[in-house]
């Protein structure tokens, strides 16, 4: 009789152990979620922050780049040769490279207000037609580098994706570009009994600029980000536009 009531005995705590330990598992695995969840993850872009932003830029014309003689004013008294070595009327250039910054101070997570500059250096093609008498021309031709600026106000939406270093975004702007847009006017000095003809060249102009575009941020940390982002910006006047790629650093503070 007592042998088997220790075998029984013993058989009821073994399996009341088992119970005991089956019951246990999914409150540790429950309390081991719950800790995981409680854990914030870190935020790499702030409610408010001030952005600077160091990038280097292509810019290529919005036009193939190509002279077209037939946009010649045919007065015959004044014209401009510029429509003979570029199509764009701005940049006067396929491509150019160069450099910006711009300073953002966004006052909500999602939206900043900033200035932006930048600087492009140009090379143009430059004719010069003389006709100091009947039957006697001499043209040349040169290279015309110069900096072409831009200074401008932006607003900028950005969406910083919750828990990712990844933080697309658009903006729009608004300002002035200048020293572009030099013309090599040839003027006709039909007045007189012999023909001749001269070469006026005219400096930049300042004209009116309007930009937009969107692009990616990849912040390394909460302080140092990376941007890379594609514009496009429209020049007062015709055969003026010009797109732009940017990539640099963004400092954030």
């Amino acid at each position: 009789m007592i042998t088997r009531l220790g075998c029984f005995l013993l058989i009821a705590s073994t399996l009341g152990g088992i119970a005991l330990a089956g019951t246990e598992q999914p409150a540790g695995k429950d309390m081991k979620q719950a800790v995981a969840q409680s854990t914030p993850c870190p935020e790499w872009y702030g409610d408010t922050e001030w952005n600077v932003s160091l990038w280097g830029t292509y810019a290529w014309a919005g036009t193939n780049g190509t002279g077209d003689i037939s946009s010649l004013n045919h007065r015959f008294t004044e014209f401009d040769l510029s429509v003979l070595t570029s199509s764009d009327r701005y940049l006067q250039t396929d491509h150019a490279w160069g450099g910006g910054v711009d300073l953002k101070y966004f006052f909500h997570r999602y939206f900043g207000v900033g200035v932006e500059g930048f600087l492009l250096d140009t090379k143009r093609n430059a004719l010069d037609i003389e006709v100091p008498q009947p039957l006697v021309m001499s043209i040349t031709r040169s290279e015309d580098h110069r900096v072409v600026g831009s200074a401008l106000g932006t607003l900028t939406i950005r969406y910083p994706i919750h828990c990712s270093r990844l933080s697309p975004y658009v903006w729009a702007g608004g300002g002035a570009i200048f020293n572009g847009g030099d013309s090599d006017i040839l003027i006709v000095d039909n007045t007189k009994p012999t023909l001749s003809a001269r070469t006026e060249h005219r400096g930049g102009q300042t004209e009116a600029l309007g930009q937009f575009g969107g692009g990616l941020e990849f912040r390394f940390n909460r302080h140092l980000g990376w941007t890379n982002d594609f514009s496009w910006n429209v020049v007062d006047g015709p055969n003026n536009n010009f797109g732009m790629v940017r990539s640099g650093l963004t400092f954030s503070f």
